[in-house]
């Protein structure tokens, strides 16, 4: 997430309350999780075993725990609780904000756009030209919808990460203030449910189409011409390339990349990152004609044993 403008280190610590190192004028240009930060951006980290990870990162400004030695060229808040003092931020600037209209003011509908009944369009969504958004579809705030897409009733768009750290209180919610993007030429099938991203955005590419009740975790991008058949479970922080299809029931881990042109088969775990232009199957995942081989040898079992 980019801020509007250009904050100050010293206006960023006033926010959260925190001391800091660097210049009262270092630069911050916005807030992301590690696997998307660019220079001028904040990132958090509360355990000494991703200290490094963030520090070497691209973000130029390290939200951490305890005072460590500061890069070259970067700057540091510290805080006693980095997950909640991102939270702060994330509230500071991209707060919830009530809308009171099925179909919010704020909101940009593209020439030839259908908006059917019951449908709920929130703060500042952007929707292109010649889309059909069918009935009791929910777009949450900041979602951009491009040209040409089709979402079928019941899809949800820009609901909040699956992202918690446990308390001894009970689980604190990571906020979420990123976005939804679908790009132009998707379709979405019926009771879908898309996560915005915890600071970045969630990606569907061009021309991808999706059936009815898949889910994808925040943060994930999917490539251009993907096809997705119902109930996928996709996870948060995937990287789906082009091309790639999915059947029925597949479900991921986070933060793996399926390559480009990839098929994987139905029932499927994707347990870890696969290369592209294979066929996959079972759990753990393997290429389909190894799995499917292994399987006719478990049958066989039994005849063996008769032998021995």
């Amino acid at each position: 997430m980019k801020f509007s403008r250009t904050h100050t280190l010293k206006e960023i610590a006033q926010i959260i309350g925190c001391t800091y190192i660097g210049s009262d004028e270092f630069p911050v240009e916005g807030m992301n999780e590690i696997h998307v930060v660019t220079p001028g951006d904040i990132v958090f980290v509360d355990h000494p075993k991703y200290y490094d990870k963030a520090l070497q990162s691209a973000a130029t400004i390290v939200l951490i725990n305890k005072e460590v030695d500061c890069p070259e060229g970067k700057a540091l808040l510290i805080s006693d609780d980095p997950f909640r003092d991102f939270n702060t931020l994330t509230n500071h600037f991209r707060p919830f904000t009530a809308s009171h209209a099925a179909v919010s003011p704020s909101a940009k509908i593209g020439a030839g756009t259908v908006i059917q009944p019951n449908c709920f369009i929130g703060n500042h969504v952007t929707i292109g030209t010649n889309c059909i958004i069918h009935a009791n579809v929910t777009i949450y705030d900041h979602c951009v919808v491009g040209n040409d897409v089709i979402i079928h009733s019941g899809t949800i768009l820009g609901a909040d990460a699956f992202y918690y750290k446990k308390r001894p209180e009970g689980f604190d919610q990571l906020r979420s203030g990123g976005r939804v993007v679908i790009e132009d030429h998707v379709g979405i099938g019926a009771l879908c449910t898309i996560d915005k991203g915890v600071t970045g955005d969630t990606t569907i590419g061009e021309g991808t189409k999706m059936d009815n009740q898949v889910h994808v975790g925040h943060d994930t991008v999917i490539g251009k011409k993907c096809l997705i058949a119902a109930q996928t479970g996709i996870a948060g922080c995937v990287v789906i390339e082009d091309e790639v299809t999915l059947w029925g029931q597949v479900g991921t881990t986070s933060g793996i990349t399926i390559g480009s042109k990839a098929v994987v088969l139905g029932q499927t775990g994707v347990t870890k990152s696969i290369e592209g232009g294979k066929t996959y199957f079972g759990t753990p995942i393997e290429e389909s004609r190894e799995k499917l081989k292994q399987l006719a040898n478990i049958k066989r079992i039994p005849e063996i044993l008769k032998k021995i």
